[in-house]
């Protein structure tokens, strides 16, 4: 829970009960070695030590009323213990203590405990603008209001969370805040009503949109630096029923990019891969919905063709991971950048192999396949629901199916899956009714699956993590025929499947069979029509 339940209470009212002062503090001064032993405590841990040695406090225990007891080295100010009465939902009491041994304890803490990359604390986020200027970083925004806490927390608790994204919805009652953890939301706090409006604006300065307009949707973007860590976070807002909703799509720009062999491919399917991203032209596809990671198989395949030999170059929107060796262009169409401009351009700077990030309309797809007819091999995605309608797809756009035959060397089609939590999983003997389910053949009856019971690692979910099912569709020239015919997509499934193409829903089977996810999940991105 990133804050804590509204419990009808103003910080005033926790803090001095409506007396106007903070209650006394009736406990005896702590000695240096309490000091010490509360720095590594766990109400400690629950702020950053920036903002501990900023105002000079240190939470020490929470005491038979319930009261949280905090040391301080001089006068604190109203609105630090507003915001800590806020965090700890409770009041707050204060008790004198020496600067020298407070500063003493939170030092010794830090040289004992130094902090990881992967241990965030809300003084290490630094909010960065286009030029990689610093504007402010959670050290001087922890003197602010609250709100200001309660956003830079939430971005944190994501990150802890491995959320892809933030979702912040206005509802009748106030604010809904949701992360979309291995591709499902789960909802973790409710911002009081009050906060509403500020929080909304509060996104808005950071990504530096138009505060006043509360009408129109808006699009923007936030960078920000965690520790070594460089991250994107892509701002939606637009109005709803209730007030505006917020959505922020969190990319890691310095993440790494992850081999083919480390996406989940089967053995076959990464043979067939690999052997399409190695042809000398062509177009290569992946499609599959939002959030199936097309993107990261893409990367996977630059990976395996960045040789000092080839010459890369992609257009993408917006670029999600840093490649060394591969110039990286980000559309900007608000400057007239758009992927087919872009693409035009990058023709003249010679490449080898080129990314395009999306096919989204006619003048993408035929600048394209000019590229792939004069030399070039191009990796791009579609948003399809299996292999063989990506054909279709660019039928629909207005390509020729001579040139869609003449062009694209093979079609991947893929789905993400949950994991089932290692932590936690139990083997069990599936129904007949599951095995029918996902798999045409007879059922077997010695098979054991796995699933996760629920456990702290995975938050009572059973899953941990994701892996990915693949189809792909590898152009034959009976497949050329048809195609260069006009034939609809099932029959191009079905000359595909008698080629040897394995469906998303059985390689889904497999998975399952092999323990790694459920079969709800398989049933869950796949469809019906995908397995025939």
């Amino acid at each position: 829970m990133i804050v804590p339940p509204s419990t009808g209470r103003t910080p005033a009212d926790r803090n001095d009960g409506g007396s106007g002062a903070p209650r006394p503090v009736l406990a005896s001064v702590p000695s240096l070695a309490e000091l010490r032993a509360a720095a590594k405590g766990a109400l400690a841990s629950r702020l950053s030590p920036k903002y501990l040695e900023q105002h000079s406090l240190l939470p020490l225990h929470v005491d038979g009323d319930g009261d949280v007891v905090v040391a301080v080295g001089g006068p604190a100010h109203p609105s630090v213990l507003d915001e800590l009465s806020w965090l700890f939902d409770a009041r707050v009491r204060t008790v004198d203590v020496d600067p020298g041994e407070l500063h003493s304890a939170i030092l010794a803490a830090l040289e004992d405990s130094p902090v990881a990359v992967s241990d965030l604390r809300s003084g290490d986020l630094e909010l960065l603008s286009e030029d990689d200027d610093t504007l402010d970083d959670l050290r001087a925004l922890a003197s602010q209001p609250p709100v200001i806490k309660l956003v830079n927390t939430m971005i944190l608790e994501a990150l802890r969370a491995r959320a892809s994204d933030i979702h912040i919805e206005s509802a009748s009652d106030g604010l809904r805040a949701r992360y979309r953890i291995d591709g499902v939301l789960r909802e973790v706090a409710r911002p009081p009503r009050q906060y509403q409006a500020a929080v909304v604006s509060r996104i808005k300065i950071m990504a530096s949109l138009n505060i006043a307009e509360r009408r129109l949707a808006q699009d923007g973007r936030i960078r920000i630096r965690l520790s070594d860590r460089e991250l994107d976070i892509r701002v939606a807002i637009t109005p709803s029923l209730h007030g505006e909703s917020v959505v922020l799509r969190i990319l890691d720009r310095g993440a790494g990019v992850r081999d083919l062999a480390e996406i989940g491919m089967g053995e076959a399917t990464l043979a067939g891969f690999a052997q399409l991203v190695k042809r000398p032209h062509g177009i290569v596809l992946v499609t599959g919905p939002t959030g199936s990671g097309k993107t990261t198989t893409l990367y996977g395949a630059l990976s395996e063709v960045n040789v000092p030999g080839v010459k890369i170059v992609t257009v993408e929107d917006p670029v999600e991971y840093q490649v060394d060796g591969v110039t990286q262009i980000p559309v900007n169409v608000k400057a007239g950048l758009t992927f087919a401009s872009a693409l035009r351009s990058i023709l003249r700077h010679d490449p080898d192999v080129i990314m395009v990030g999306e096919m989204r309309d006619r003048e993408t797809a035929d600048v394209a396949i000019q590229a792939a007819l004069t030399g070039h091999l191009v990796f791009s995605t579609l948003h399809t629901n299996d292999a063989p309608t990506g054909v279709t797809r660019l039928v629909d756009m207005g390509v020729e199916p001579y040139l869609v035959s003449a062009t694209v060397q093979g079609i991947l089609a893929q789905r993400l899956v949950r994991r089932v939590c290692d932590d936690c999983a139990d083997r069990y003997t599936p129904s007949g009714e599951e095995l029918r389910a996902l798999t045409t053949a007879a059922p077997h009856a010695e098979v054991q699956l796995r699933r996760g019971m629920g456990c702290e690692r995975c938050s009572g979910t059973g899953y941990r993590g994701r892996t990915g099912i693949y189809e792909l569709m590898v152009l034959t020239d009976a497949l050329r025929e048809r195609i260069s015919a006009g034939a609809p997509a099932e029959q191009l499934r079905a000359v595909a499947l008698a080629a040897g193409m394995v469906p998303l829903r059985d390689a889904g089977w497999a998975c399952a069979a092999a323990g790694i996810t459920t079969v709800e999940e398989v049933l869950r991105v796949t469809y019906d029509g995908v397995a025939v």
